[in-house]
């Protein structure tokens, strides 16, 4: 995914802080071979222009939570007042505009053992011009989420990846500690979905703790993987001006293996096994409709098992990361 409008180091850097968002300018520049200086001035580029942002991400279901994808088919006249009623929610992490703007993708997350009479759940039918809800259960991510997406992933080589890689990091260790929440975690990840590269002393004033407390808590929550940092760039500026997101029926039977293999596709941003009337989520970024029809013919469409496939182009996106775009 070639673009002018992001040059070999925007690149490297947006690839970089995939693996470590919090990633010292310092060790950046050494491996990177520039200077500290570039880095930090680059970086700074990007974060205010709105090029790049880096969020912390609570990860739901280490937190003893649920995460539901919501497909909310609405009147087209009410679409954009649901939309951003959805993203003023705490419990809301992605609203996005799709198929022309009948329909709205929210992902949300819920108490495990309050799975099923979520409030989120309950209120959507009965408000007015809703036409229908769609629950879909996420089971299993292969793609996206602390896995990153493989499109904005090829810009670094290996050595340089293994040395940006946190060794204690829960994604490289697998983790199965699930840390509780403590008083000030709620403030915590506020502060780091609005910045993930936010310094100890601002993120210790929003969660009334020490930058020494904070610093442990970061260590931990990030060990036990129930939190990760990703990249919030728009996807045009990786030569993808067309996203969408895609829904398939799987054979069951084929169903790992399927996503397993698209997961490793550039083009693909998440996977996940879900379930609903369709069991494999995708949201993808192509070049253009040429590019979205050669990826569902040529690609979806050589695999063995898939026998169902819905697609929703997506025109705008209102929340990313549980930061509200306005």
């Amino acid at each position: 995914m070639d673009s002018p409008q992001l040059d070999d180091l925007d690149r490297r850097l947006t690839h970089a802080f995939q693996l470590d968002g919090r990633v010292p300018f310092s060790r950046l520049a050494e491996v990177l071979g520039v200077s500290d200086q570039t880095v930090a001035r680059r970086y700074h580029r990007l974060r205010s222009t709105g090029v790049v942002r880096v969020v912390g991400v609570p990860e739901v279901t280490k937190l003893g939570r649920v995460q539901w994808l919501l497909r909310v088919r609405c009147m087209p006249d009410a679409a954009g007042v649901i939309a951003t009623a959805l993203a003023r929610r705490d419990d809301t992490s992605w609203v996005s505009l799709t198929s022309g703007g009948t329909e709205i993708a929210c992902y949300t997350s819920a108490p495990r053992q309050e799975a099923d009479e979520g409030l989120l759940l309950g209120q959507l039918p009965r408000t007015p011009r809703v036409v229908s809800v769609t629950a879909h259960r996420l089971l299993r991510r292969f793609a996206g989420g602390p896995a990153g997406w493989p499109g904005r992933a090829s810009a670094l080589d290996a050595a340089q990846v293994a040395a940006l890689t946190p060794g204690w990091d829960g994604r490289a260790t697998g983790s199965t500690v699930s840390p509780r929440l403590e008083p000030g975690d709620d403030a915590l990840f506020a502060a780091l979905a609005h910045d993930g590269r936010a310094s100890l002393a601002t993120l210790a004033a929003a969660s009334g703790r020490s930058e020494t407390t904070v610093r442990r808590r970061l260590e931990h929550l990030r060990a036990t993987g129930a939190l990760y940092f990703d990249v919030e760039v728009d996807a045009a500026l990786l030569g993808a001006s067309l996203s969408a997101l895609l829904w398939l029926g799987v054979t069951p039977s084929r169903l790992d293996a399927v996503a397993r293999e698209v997961a490793t596709y550039p083009e693909v941003a998440l996977v996940a096994a879900t379930t609903g009337p369709t069991n494999l989520t995708l949201s993808i970024g192509c070049r253009d409709d040429d590019a979205l029809y050669d990826f569902l013919a040529t690609r979806l469409g050589a695999l063995p098992g898939v026998h169902q496939v819905e697609t929703a182009p997506m025109i705008r996106t209102i929340k990313r990361s549980g930061s509200w775009t306005g």
